[in-house]
């Protein structure tokens, strides 16, 4: 069933505002060029026809398919990785555009979902399959994906009540979008039924847990950070990373932690920004409240008196959370939130507070909640309260890890089942299909 026709209309009429957004948030020309030409075309040259595609909107996702992408390219897979966001492209070329990786792997944005633009990548990547992480759904792209017997999966699904109910009020379009899935892999049974109440096919739909538990830290960042440790003299200093933020969350904590940053020396808060377009109002902000600031951005690095680390690079946040003892992940304070990925400073055994805002992650959270695993503050009083408490109390921080570590050990797997999964689709012999060929005589 054809994507409806008012939907491709709305695509066209808002075509010149998505450019607008594009080069507001571009640093400069050259960028800004850039992502135009990946969005609407002429697209980057092919590096490998065929492709296992990945698409994930921006960090996170990213982030949760790292396991599988590395699983493929350990096997010699060409893998494809698209993107919406500056971040979460940034995220992808910093995981795997590298030696080991280089011939292998490719990242680029995912083109605006119309129709004979979406028709037009498929016709340049010919990609083995479409795997779409967590909730990144396009009609144009699935359709497409469907007509050019494409298997199309939704891995490491989840969706919250509040963008189910977004979802419902377009059934012209949500029914048949899920309807074209190959296969809808959910992390728990409450997705799983949101997405079937929304049209998805009972048969095609499968609980199988997160692959994020499946992840372990990057072996590089951990040793960056013990170098750094070293070079810039961190081992007898107390260093809160507030990660992931959003506005005003760096503001609140920040203005809550004056005090303590002003009481002891050996305090540090290193801020990372959601998005690299607040770094300068971050910067500006921490520089009114009187606190002694660096950037990463200037080359700069902690000093004995530095108060406030400002890490306005993107693609190195494990580095960050490998240097704490005590982390707030944001996106949990500021409403309406929904909070970001906990598990990557979990499993670096760094204790972790969050704010009452995490609906994004519901079922993740509230698993490690319930095993008194991480600390949940309500407002940012709560929140500074409880982070340092982490770094003055080794006894409360060594339980924290305790707990997360039993959390996280028991809810491993689900990788495994992914792939087993995937792997059925892989096996069909893409080259001898016609489908994508039939492509050049449209």
């Amino acid at each position: 069933m054809a994507t409806p026709f008012w939907y491709n209309a709305a695509l066209m009429i808002i075509k010149p505002l998505y450019k607008w957004r594009i080069k507001k948030r571009a640093l400069d020309l050259a960028q800004y060029q850039v992502e135009c030409l990946e969005r609407f075309g002429p697209f980057q040259s092919t590096k490998n026809l065929h492709s296992i595609w990945f698409h994930a909107v921006s960090v996170g996702e990213t982030n949760a398919a790292q396991p599988l992408v590395e699983h493929y390219l350990n096997l010699g897979h060409p893998v494809l990785l698209t993107n919406t966001t500056k971040t979460g492209q940034a995220r992808a070329k910093a995981l795997f555009l590298n030696e080991q990786y280089q011939d292998l792997f490719q990242a680029v944005y995912l083109p605006a979902d119309q129709k004979h633009l979406v028709r037009a990548f498929f016709q340049q990547y010919q990609p083995k399959i479409l795997l779409l992480v967590e909730t990144e759904l396009w009609p144009n792209l699935i359709d497409q994906a469907r007509q050019l017997a494409v298997p199309c999966i939704l891995i490491n699904a989840r969706l919250s009540a509040k963008s189910a109910q977004a979802y419902a009020k377009v059934p012209s379009i949500t029914r048949p979008m899920l309807q074209g899935l190959t296969q809808l892999l959910a992390q728990d049974q409450a997705t799983q039924q949101r997405y079937l109440d929304l049209g998805a096919i009972a048969a095609q739909t499968q609980v199988v847990g997160s692959i994020k538990f499946d992840i372990d830290a990057p072996v590089a960042f951990v040793a960056q950070a013990l170098q750094l440790k070293q070079d810039w003299h961190l081992q007898d200093r107390k260093i809160i990373t507030i990660a992931s933020t959003h506005a005003p969350e760096e503001q609140l904590l920040l203005s809550r932690l004056v005090p303590y940053l002003q009481q002891h020396t050996d305090y540090i808060c290193i801020v990372v920004p959601r998005h690299p377009e607040r770094f300068d109002e971050v910067f500006a902000h921490s520089q009114t409240l009187g606190l002694r600031t660096q950037r990463r951005s200037l080359g700069q690095q902690i000093e004995s008196d530095t108060q406030v680390y400002l890490a306005d690079s993107m693609g190195e946040l494990w580095l960050w959370y490998a240097l704490s003892q005590a982390c707030f992940v944001g996106g949990s304070l500021n409403t309406p939130g929904g909070g970001h990925n906990i598990l990557e400073p979990l499993v670096l055994g760094v204790a972790t507070v969050i704010g009452p805002n995490y609906f994004n992650f519901q079922t993740i959270v509230d698993d490690f909640l319930t095993a008194q695993a991480v600390l949940l503050g309500q407002d940012e009083g709560q929140v500074v309260q409880h982070l340092i408490e982490c770094i003055e109390q080794p006894a409360l921080a060594k339980r924290l890890n305790d707990n997360a570590q039993q959390v996280l050990a028991q809810n491993r797997g689900s990788l495994q089942q992914h792939i087993a999964v995937i792997d059925r689709y892989l096996k069909t012999d893409q080259h001898a299909l016609p489908h994508l060929d039939s492509l050049k005589k449209v």
